[in-house]
């Protein structure tokens, strides 16, 4: 990736936006602001972003049975998945997936397939970013969680592509906390437009 890379931002947000008023216990509302100032933001810019992560995922985690698991749990796992219990836990959550995108975002679709995993990692703390680099398109995702996650993770992604673009061969590097995924989706491609 070289200088005329550019990062695929999320679409501005132009939304109309109207002034509410909140009693919440005072407790509440230090740690709000405690957590603002540690990440040096505005407690208003905060509860945004609690509200927004809400209702763009935690509202419909119960719905779809999803649990958060401890990082480590998560390490341990990963420590002795072998190649076969890889494809077993890809082929059980193929599934997973397409019913997640089609109960959050209506529809299945790429663009939706790869909002939704968008949304998962910022939800779960993973960092990630869309990068563009003509008509090339690397997705890239920092687990942290040891060299089988990332092949985990590689192998997920060649198959959502494969399902919507079998004739588009992705391209990848791994390491044992990091996977760039990298495919052909054009310049004009964004997974926030559908």
């Amino acid at each position: 990736m070289d200088s005329k890379t550019k990062s695929q931002q999320h679409p501005p947000k132009k939304e109309k936006t109207r002034s509410v008023t909140y009693r919440l216990p005072v407790k509440l509302i230090e740690e709000i602001e405690a957590e603002a100032s540690n990440h040096n933001i505005s407690h208003n810019v905060m509860a945004r972003q609690i509200l927004e992560k809400y209702v763009q995922w935690d509202r419909y985690t119960e719905k779809m049975g999803i649990i958060p698991i401890p990082k480590k749990i998560l390490d341990i796992f990963g420590a002795e998945m072998s190649s076969e219990d890889i494809n077993e836990i890809i082929n059980v959550i193929k599934p997973v997936i397409k019913d997640t995108v089609l109960f959050i975002k209506g529809g299945y679709d790429l663009k939706r397939c790869i909002e939704i995993l968008e949304d998962y990692m910022r939800a779960s703390g993973m960092k990630s970013d869309h990068r563009i680099e003509g008509n090339i398109h690397h997705f890239v995702i920092q687990h942290e969680l040891g060299s089988n996650w990332s092949i985990f993770t590689e192998q997920l992604l060649q198959e959502i592509f494969h399902e919507f673009l079998p004739d588009t061969k992705m391209k990848s590097q791994t390491t044992e906390s990091t996977v760039v995924a990298s495919i052909a989706l054009g310049n004009d491609f964004s997974e926030h437009d559908y």
